[in-house]
């Protein structure tokens, strides 16, 4: 007898793979996730009800010392089960008190779904001054750039034309639409938009409804619909909205960023612009979590780790940590040209939890690292 640890991405199809029932499978695979979900404020009844329960299936409830005797309102708790106990728990809390109702009916958006096809997005720049100086192009260059994109793999190509880096001057929305004008225009004589989708890297009203008449589908907003005439400009075209989340503005976001809970204050946001995009009819929502966006290290490695943790809304998650200072500030004095190896080591370790849009400045390197690494995780 010889026997060895398996680490799946598919649990399901490994029991079919062993020749299990279909039925079966699906019902085992659903016992070996683990999922450890951290709840905060719970009332202290609640938590002994729910340790017991949990107990009693197996599961479990880690709270502090002393949680029995019942000498505070509230307490933090971790819960840890398999996907098949969050959904015995997701039922058996619904008649239970203290708030166990609303935990029992949020918690199977906990439960990990499979994971979308990871899309690449390229990153093109219509400026002069975006923080990643091989990532600029103007008109035909710009062109040639994105069919270049295209052949190296990119499934979205992201264009804007200013520089939303920390510290960055607004410019005029005439302005932007100057530097952007000349390459939508081309984009939509040579049908580019057939080719691969085209997103808009931009809160100006005009540049948006400029890019979207040109064929352009994704609305990129890094100030996550603060406009409500974005909301609208994106629902009159059917197009997809990236809500976006960034503490203050460019100029002002990394002066001194703080958090109670970066996890909990970015969901409570996302929370609140997803309805208002239902609210303006939008039907495609991305989110992303803003790294770099008003947030010190310890915040973007914070929201790095618990990046799973934002797919329960059920949209895709978009990551965009290209470049970016944050691998500077972990390997000291390494500029943008040199921080494609953290790059990769950040997207790919996104992608396992639960990223599905890279959005990058290097394709054709992106696209061979998810390759390898999708291949890696068939092997059942």
């Amino acid at each position: 007898m010889t026997f060895y640890k398996v680490n799946s991405n598919d649990y399901e199809a490994l029991y079919e793979k062993l020749a299990c029932e279909k039925a079966g499978a699906k019902i085992i695979s659903k016992k070996s996730n683990i999922n450890t979900l951290y709840i905060k404020d719970l009332h202290t009844g609640a938590a002994n009800i729910l340790k017991q329960d949990a107990l009693s299936i197996g599961a479990d409830l880690a709270v502090p010392r002393g949680t029995i005797l019942n000498t505070t309102k509230t307490v933090d708790a971790i819960l840890v089960g398999t996907n098949k106990h969050f959904e015995i728990l997701s039922k058996k809390e619904l008649s239970q008190p203290f708030g166990l109702k609303l935990l029992a009916q949020e918690l199977k958006d906990f439960i990990p779904s499979k994971k979308s096809k990871t899309k690449i997005m390229g990153v093109i720049n219509a400026n002069d001054d975006s923080f990643y100086e091989n990532s600029r192009f103007k008109n035909k260059d710009a062109i040639s750039k994105i069919k270049q994109m295209i052949i190296d793999g990119a499934d979205i190509i992201d264009i804007g034309a200013v520089s939303s880096k920390p510290g960055s001057i607004e410019v005029s929305s005439k302005e932007e639409l100057e530097r952007i004008k000349p390459i939508c225009d081309e984009i939509k004589t040579l049908k580019l938009y057939e080719e691969v989708t085209f997103s808009i890297d931009s809160y100006s009203v005009e540049v948006i409804e400029y890019a979207l008449k040109s064929g352009f589908s994704i609305v990129n907003d890094i100030t996550g619909l603060e406009d409500d005439k974005v909301a609208k400009v994106t629902a009159k075209y059917d197009a997809s909205i990236v809500i976006m989340h960034m503490l203050n503005k460019p100029s002002n976001m990394q002066d001194n960023p703080k958090y109670d809970n970066v996890v909990l204050e970015i969901d409570k946001f996302f929370k609140q612009r997803i309805q208002k995009a239902k609210e303006f009819g939008i039907k495609n929502i991305i989110l992303d979590v803003g790294i770099g966006f008003g947030k010190t290290l310890e915040y973007n490695l914070e929201l790095l780790n618990n990046l799973e943790h934002f797919s329960h809304f059920g949209y895709e998650v978009l990551l965009g940590a290209s470049r970016k200072s944050l691998i500077d500030m972990i390997v000291p004095n390494t500029p943008a040209s040199q921080r494609l190896a953290g790059t990769l080591v950040i997207h790919l370790d996104g992608i396992k939890k639960g990223a599905s849009i890279i959005r990058c400045h290097d394709v054709k390197e992106h696209f061979q690292a998810i390759q390898v690494q999708e291949a890696i995780n068939k092997v059942l």
